[in-house]
């Protein structure tokens, strides 16, 4: 079967809130909800069409769009390989040109059904946010960095590594357990570096697996998220097979605990993070400052250590 090409658009307001659109009759899957976009033309980018696409459907024009994932999808009449862009900002009013119906949802409550088989992973994608916190406890010290987290989770961060290779285990579970209970007070989810078993004993959200966990694994550990770190394609080829719910990516800059190591760039990021499945986090040397530029080179957000825990 001939594999379709495909330009698809998250396009999201700022509280996160984005655009669903009903199929209308006549097409397959007529009266399920998707995101809008459209085939790719031949000659065009992916980035054109979606442009395109979002003109003829919705009347609008976009002023800043990410590329973001790239999945496929087997469907009774197609094969498409749907190329998602978030969409930051566009002017003009969405309305529906084909006379389709328009839904604003919010990721963790969408109202609107059926949806579109493609889309399950779409919506879990979308729920991870911009930022992923890594902890610093070897350096601020237990107590001191509790506060930094506390004051972290009130101002919206949502997703927390537990990465603490210096901590004796015995320590580290009452740690991990403590963040993990501070995290779920305020509706934040946490993974545990490299430790499956200590994950499910302090009931963590998930597992960040190491690049050899990563290569030596024949199946997903099962829980609600398992990322990946990543620095070449092979890494990332391999968490694209098992359907990783994220990786992050790196070093992308300079960083202190590595000084005069090779660095990847934006560039190279860029060309190995694009057409990935999977959210994309940045990391090494990058703060929230980067996290425009890391979107706009194919990113899902930033990973940060030191930067995740300043203004406490």
């Amino acid at each position: 079967m001939k594999l379709l090409e495909v330009s698809a658009a998250v396009v999201q307001q700022p509280d996160g809130e984005f655009l669903l659109a009903e199929r209308p009759a006549g097409k397959p899957y007529a009266g399920y909800w998707e995101f809008p976009g459209g085939k790719i033309e031949a000659g065009e980018t992916p980035f054109h069409a979606l442009v395109r696409e979002l003109h003829e459907e919705l009347g609008i024009e976009v002023d800043v769009a990410y590329p973001w994932l790239t999945r496929v999808y087997a469907y009774p009449h197609a094969t498409v390989r749907l190329h998602f862009f978030r969409v930051m900002t566009w002017h003009g009013e969405p309305h529906g040109k084909e006379a389709q119906r328009l839904s604003w949802q919010y990721p963790d409550a969408v109202a609107v059904s059926p949806l579109l088989p493609a889309n399950g992973p779409i919506l879990r994608s979308l729920n991870l946010p911009p930022v992923y916190a890594i902890t610093r406890a070897a350096d601020l010290g237990v107590e001191a960095f509790l506060e930094r987290l506390e004051f972290a989770l009130q101002s919206g961060t949502r997703l927390i590594q537990v990465r603490e290779k210096a901590m004796e285990r015995a320590a580290l579970h009452v740690f991990a357990a403590e963040v993990v209970k501070r995290a779920h007070a305020h509706g934040a989810r946490v993974v545990i570096n490299s430790d499956i078993e200590l994950a499910r004993e302090v009931g963590a959200d998930g597992v960040q697996l190491t690049s050899a966990q990563l290569l030596a694994l024949t199946a997903k550990p099962e829980f609600e998220l398992v990322g990946a770190s990543c620095h070449d394609q092979t890494e990332l080829e391999r968490a694209a097979e098992l359907d990783l719910d994220f990786v992050v990516l790196s070093p992308v800059k300079p960083t202190q605990s590595h000084p005069g190591a090779p660095v990847l760039g934006w560039v190279r990021f860029a060309h190995l993070a694009v057409g990935m499945p999977m959210p994309v986090y940045a990391l090494g040397g990058v703060s929230g400052a980067d996290l425009d530029e890391a979107r706009q080179h194919g990113a899902h957000g930033v990973a940060m250590l030191r930067g995740a825990w300043v203004g406490s």
